[in-house]
């Protein structure tokens, strides 16, 4: 970065053509007047009077570097500091039989989610994100961390079967919540996927929620699937694998007011670019809270222009005194 700390001295640079135009009028007058000059028409002028014209040009240099040296040009660099406060994010994935339904083609439920929940984690800075898992009951499949490679480890590792089949809403709500409860950060929120409507756990989702408003935890809910009916596999050890066709239980009205209660949003995907745009949104809306600072640090040039300067004025006046000394 460059600049001049008193650019309006540059303004002083519009005297010097006047400056060497009356230098140059000086010069066309002469030291020493004759009646008659004729003798010396036919006299060439010599290499050292030719080379007189370097003085006055010396002169101007010099007084333009002492122009701009007045002017204090610098030059610097911007250093910038930023500081980031992170928000912490615990997702709670619903991982019963329920999201085995094939509706999210070409795959099932929980295979879309969770590829889609690994592009959000990928579209965070500074935020801790933890990961709780779901169905009967509900446990912490990896805990709040920053270190993104670890969380999306734990993520792949999540599969059916992991826990008794069912769907605890509210637990996972609960668990979440205790998660963050020691949380330092300003901003605390969980994302919450399901498919069906609770069916098991000590806690249901509503008292759940209102736990959550307490320790100022925002949900934000998503129902997956699409309405009516929806392809389930089936593997039958003599015939193979077959699909039934069952119709979907989502409880919207209990998501929509779990996430109304804490300051959230419900949100319904019925498809894997609606699922998408739902986290997209969802992490437009969770920004982590950016300072930046901007220190100026610059190197002044003036004491080099001075030098400069003097040395050409230096230059001139010896050159004046010897060389091109002239008489009267």
């Amino acid at each position: 970065m460059f600049q001049f700390a008193s650019p309006y001295m540059l303004l002083l640079l519009v005297l010097l053509p006047l400056l060497g135009y009356r230098t140059w009028r000086k010069r066309q007058q002469a030291a020493i007047k004759f009646s008659d000059i004729t003798l010396l028409e036919g006299v060439r002028r010599s290499a050292r009077i030719r080379q007189r014209r370097i003085l006055p040009l010396l002169r101007l240099l010099a007084l333009t570097l002492l122009i701009v040296a007045l002017a204090r040009p610098q030059a610097g660099k911007v250093t910038t500091e930023v500081t980031a406060e992170g928000i912490d994010i615990m997702l709670a994935l619903d991982i019963s039989s329920s999201m085995k339904a094939e509706d999210f083609k070409p795959r099932n439920r929980l295979y879309v989610s969770k590829e889609v929940i690994k592009d959000f984690v990928d579209g965070r800075l500074n935020d801790r994100i933890g990961l709780v898992v779901f169905s009967k009951q509900s446990f912490t499949q990896c805990p709040l961390t920053l270190d993104y490679g670890v969380l999306l480890s734990f993520l792949e590792q999540v599969d059916f079967g992991m826990i008794e089949d069912g769907t605890a809403i509210g637990m996972a709500i609960a668990n979440s919540v205790n998660r963050l409860r020691d949380s330092k950060a300003k901003t605390h929120i969980i994302v919450l996927l399901t498919d069906g409507i609770n069916n098991a756990g000590e806690i249901d989702p509503l008292t759940a929620a209102e736990i959550a408003k307490t320790m100022g935890v925002k949900i934000y809910t998503i129902g997956a699937g699409k309405p009516g009916k929806a392809p389930y596999p089936v593997d039958d050890p003599i015939f193979g694998r077959r699909y039934v066709y069952l119709e979907q239980e989502l409880d919207e009205e209990t998501l929509t007011r779990v996430a109304e209660v804490t300051g959230g949003r419900y949100f319904r995907a019925r498809s894997e670019e609606m699922l998408k745009t739902i986290y997209e949104e969802i992490s437009d809306l969770e920004k982590a809270k950016i300072k930046v600072k901007e220190y100026l640090q610059y190197r002044e040039f003036f004491p080099y222009l001075l030098l400069a300067a003097g040395l050409l004025l230096f230059l001139e006046s010896s050159l004046r005194e010897t060389r091109f000394r002239q008489l009267p």
